[in-house]
């Protein structure tokens, strides 16, 4: 007969039968098994290692830069329709109770589950050797222990509802006082009810997080840390009934470990103190471990979580110690002390990039470094001369798409296949052949984004020379010491919101083989979260929290990285992210080696899935990070410059691609609706070049003053969600979706000439550059580039994602996008393509290159352009041409300085009073008169009248008028220079 229950059982009764091991994954050391299908969080989610439950159907979320699957919540609960005809299948029904974890133990003295015990009762069982099992009778038997539970009538307290508010209607059940949990949480763990009858009418598994955060939080070490004498190994498993490390000399091959070494446990937390000649080895653990996913105990092999290098399969941890000098470029040391100044965040640009797309086309960098990290530190090629060219414009930030340990890409480049662009280049621009062969070899090449993570902390192992040994390190130091030394500081993609894999057999599964169902965010039915596609991760868990904090950290120190980027923000706590910031801004230049106060972090707070609306607790989405000092993308003034949004009809128009001005056919209903979405749009741009600031005061297309909150996107949310100038990254392309140049091909008229769309290019990227907030640019907006309209190109490979430093070719016309992502748009994709007309030339290239530059350099020459406060814009920005009788398609924006020793305002511009930015939509000149801009002496701004832009300096002002004259598809500025 089983114990009632006992605190000491688990620690002294030896298991009835051996841990289950993982054939997949030998003793020795893990084994090779298939790459994951995923390849960004864009692709479809894995199937589920259990059986296929009776769940429904997958809800499809939308939001404005993504479009994925959600796994729903359900319950198999049997009703009075659902009672099973014969005994056998009641026990196969509460069997099948066992692969969900409904019930949540939440504290230590309580269990929430959503059930109905009525008169009858609800039992905890525990059991070691994973043993538990229900008969046909509804009989469960196999546990070591079984708990009384008691329901308490008082339901949950507020903390857990606090802390959990997706089931804060759940029931509450104590558990008894004296009961020591600890041990029994390495246990499998089901509760059940029974009826009156005695007979089991549930069961269900147990999640975990919140015990495991009462009682095994922790602070201390954590990783490898290296001292003169010895190498000290520390893992956070507190689930595990053993932990083993077993110490390999070489990164590579077959055979047993020189050494297995069993950790000791204190409090959760699994130690170990070697020898100093480890350091230069890898290792692996071997967790062994209960797993919810196969109701066994498994044997577990797996990286570390805090590792720092790796070996080129990425299946054993290296252990280097990064504070050597051995691994240290020359002058590391002191690179805090000679990178570029930046005074306010307000002074931000920000240029977007991939590693590889950087350098693999590029004939000037010797062959060994292209598409890796040593290609940013070879000053004579085509891409440094261009990243400093940006640089001397204006820019100031680049941020590098994910350069962490990520799937979808094997390490060693021998590994990979490819297609001979020779082949390539012989089909017509609008031929299928193309992605045809590169989707055939796309998940075999050396091209990915990178958004499916592994490991966070190790510089991934394809862009390095050699993915083995320290290499990576080394390599990885190196990019950022030349880049800040282009005079440009290095923003690292985070990708925290999910991982590549998950279960204890996936060979990129790391945190759920070492804390199964703690790190991955689960729905009430206890099956992981998939609404960035796949295994999201928990941030409001405390040891995930700490994990990514102290992730960050580690970059920032041991990389010195100058900011952050984090993708699907959304979905992360807004705790977690004010934590993260106040932890980078702590560190100093005299202790840490780099100045924290100056590390910029922002990131898509985009608001979906089963954290929306606060479902998980705050979460960092663009209404929740007001007042932060955390910058969050602006889709909304994206999707007004240009029509639409990601998930609409590819033709729908907007403020500069001809929406009521020159319609390109599709239907946007009668003159007066396209006149009222114009005007719209115009508004929704001027609070974005407001920085979005919620309580900027505007007069309305309708003649109204209000704030930016109270502009209304069609959807009926406020445009606006900041409280200051750096919590908008304005934006209107990125690495998603089409790049500027398509998507402007795709929503102009067919009808209107290539230099007409250039103009257009030339609009969109002046409205983000000169307006107050943080501009954001995706690599080649500046060169017309093209993906020859592909519109997802994480997997597209290097020939749809060229880019040209030598500015001879865009990329337009090599051929249709690979099928996945584009079939459907095809047909309007085709006869594009296949126009000659659309290809842009060099000429083309590089006057788009000059008026790119020409835009940063005016940003620069004020501070008026980059104001720092919101009280600072409400103060100094005004917009014109609004209410009833504006002009359609024509924004004007002035920004006044205060004069040296006069009342009023402050003066902040020793060269210019007063400035005046014209941005005129229309296909026609246009010419727009206002009293308060009368009798200024307003000219062009230098820049402008120096340009080889012939147009814009046609752009004029009547003083006497205040009239100013503008041609079409321009942005002019005009400056009131002060009297000396």
């Amino acid at each position: 007969m089983p114990l009632l229950y006992s605190s000491t059982f688990l620690l002294n009764r030896p298991p009835s039968t051996a841990p289950t091991t993982n054939r997949h994954f030998p003793p020795q050391r893990p084994a090779t098994c298939p790459s994951s299908s995923l390849r960004r969080r864009f692709a479809s989610a894995r199937k589920p290692l259990l059986p296929p439950l009776p769940l429904r159907s997958a809800g499809v979320f939308r939001h404005p830069n993504l479009q994925c699957s959600s796994s729903s919540s359900s319950s198999v609960s049997m009703s009075a329709e659902e009672e099973p005809t014969s005994t056998s299948q009641r026990g196969e029904q509460l069997q099948s109770g066992f692969l969900y974890s409904r019930a949540f133990w939440v504290s230590e003295s309580i269990i929430a589950w959503n059930v109905d015990v009525g008169n009858g009762s609800c039992y905890l069982f525990v059991s070691k050797t994973a043993a538990l099992s229900c008969s046909s009778d509804g009989i469960l038997a196999g546990e070591d222990i079984k708990v009384k539970l008691e329901e308490d009538k008082h339901g949950l307290p507020e903390n857990v509802k606090e802390k959990f508010p997706h089931i804060k209607d759940y029931r509450a059940f104590n558990v008894p006082p004296d009961l020591d949990a600890k041990p029994l949480l390495k246990c499998q763990l089901e509760v059940a009810t029974f009826d009156a009858n005695g007979r089991c009418s549930d069961a269900t598994g147990l999640q975990l997080p919140g015990i495991l955060d009462e009682l095994f939080s922790y602070n201390g070490p954590l990783g490898a840390l290296y001292s003169e004498e010895s190498v000290s190994l520390y893992l956070w498993a507190p689930t595990a009934q053993e932990v083993c490390v077993c110490i390999y000399k070489e990164p590579l091959g077959g055979g047993n470990p020189q050494e297995v070494v069993q950790l000791e446990e204190v409090n959760g937390v699994w130690s170990t103190k070697g020898p100093k000649s480890w350091e230069g080895c890898y290792y692996v653990y071997e967790v062994s471990v209960y797993h919810p996913s196969t109701l066994k105990i498994e044997k577990c092999y797996a990286n570390d979580p805090y590792a720092r290098g790796l070996s080129s399969d990425g299946r054993r941890t290296l252990l280097v110690n990064l504070d050597s000098d051995d691994i240290k470029p020359e002058g590391w040391d002191k690179l805090a002390y000679e990178k570029p100044d930046i005074i306010s965040f307000s002074d931000i640009s920000i240029y977007e990039l991939h590693i590889r797309d950087f350098s693999a086309n590029d004939q000037t960098v010797h062959s060994e470094f292209r598409g890796g990290y040593l290609a940013f530190t070879l000053q004579d090629s085509a891409g440094a001369f261009h990243l400093k060219k940006l640089s001397n414009a204006g820019i100031t930030h680049v941020h590098l798409l994910p350069a962490f340990q990520f799937a979808g890409v094997d390490d060693e480049n021998e590994n990979w296949k490819n297609v001979d662009f020779k082949i390539l280049e012989k089909f017509a621009p609008d031929s299928d052949e193309q992605q045809a062969l590169i989707t055939a070899i796309q998940n075999d090449d050396g091209y990915n984004w990178g958004y499916n993570p592994v490991l966070w902390g190790v510089p991934k192992g394809s862009y390095a020379s050699n993915a083995n040994g320290t290499y990576r390190a080394i390599e990885f130091r190196k990019m950022v010491q030349a880049l800040n030394r282009y005079g440009l500081r290095v923003v690292l993609d985070a990708v925290y919101n999910h991982l590549s894999e998950s279960g204890p057999f996936s060979v990129n599964s790391v945190l759920d083989k070492i804390v199964p169902g703690y790190y991955l965010r689960r729905n009430t039915d206890g099956f992981i979260e998939n609404s960035t596609c796949v295994n999201n991760t928990a941030s409001e868990h405390f040891m995930v929290e700490r994990l990514i904090v102290d992730d960050l950290l580690h970059w920032a120190v041991d990389y010195k990285v100058d900011g952050f980027r984090f993708d699907l923000m959304g979905h992360i706590m807004r705790r977690t992210m004010v934590k993260a910031k106040d932890a980078l801004c702590s560190l100093t230049k005299e202790r840490d080696g780099v100045d924290g106060s100056s590390i910029y972090i922002y990131g898509e707070g985009w608001d979906f899935g089963e954290v929306a609306n606060n479902g998980r607790g705050i979460n960092a989405s663009q209404s929740n990070l007001r007042g932060t000092g955390i910058g969050s993308f602006n889709d909304r003034i994206r999707d007004a410059i240009l029509g639409g949004s990601p998930f609409g009809h590819p033709l729908q128009q907007g403020f500069v691609t001809g929406l009521l001005l020159q319609p390109n056919g599709h239907d946007h209903g009668p003159e007066s609706v396209a006149k009222h979405m114009l005007a719209e749009s115009k508004d929704h741009i001027q609070v974005g070049m407001a920085a979005n600031l919620r309580d900027f005061v505007l007069t309305d297309y309708e003649g109204k003053e209000v704030k930016g909150a109270e502009v209304l996107t069609y959807g009926g949310t406020p445009v606006a969600y900041t409280l200051s100038p750096t919590e908008t990254i304005n934006y209107v392309s990125a690495h998603d979706n089409e790049t500027l140049f398509d998507i402007v091909a795709l929503k102009t008229s067919m009808e209107i000439s290539l230099e007409e769309r250039c103009r257009i290019n030339h609009l969109a990227t002046s409205i983000i550059a000169l307006g107050q907030g943080i501009p954001f640019f995706h690599a080649g907006d500046e060169l017309l580039r093209s993906k020859s309209l592909d519109r997802d190109s994480y997997n597209s490979g290097d020939w749809f994602n060229r880019l040209d430093f030598t500015y001879s070719s865009n990329n337009w016309g090599v051929g249709l996008p690979p099928k996945e992502k584009n079939e459907h748009s095809w047909p309007l994709m085709k006869p594009r393509l296949a126009d000659p007309s659309f290809k842009p030339q060099k000429s083309h290239i590089l006057a788009a290159l000059e008026n790119f530059s020409n835009l940063l350099r005016i940003r620069y020459t004020s501070p008026l352009f980059r104001l720092r406060t919101a009280n600072a814009i409400q103060e100094r920005v005004r917009f014109h041409n609004t209410g009833p009788s504006l002009v359609p398609g024509v924004i004007v924006m002035s920004i006044e300085d205060g004069h040296e020793g006069v009342p009023g305002l402050s003066q902040l511009d020793p060269i210019f009073s007063y400035i005046v930015v014209i941005i005129n939509a229309c296909p026609t000149e246009v010419s727009f008169a206002s009293p308060p801009l009368q009798s200024r002496t307003l000219q062009l701004h230098p820049v402008q009248v120096t340009s080889t832009d012939e147009i814009v300096k046609r752009s004029t002002y009547d003083a006497s008028s205040g009239c100013f004259t503008v041609p079409p598809r321009t942005t002019s500025v005009f400056v009131e220079p002060r009297r000396v």
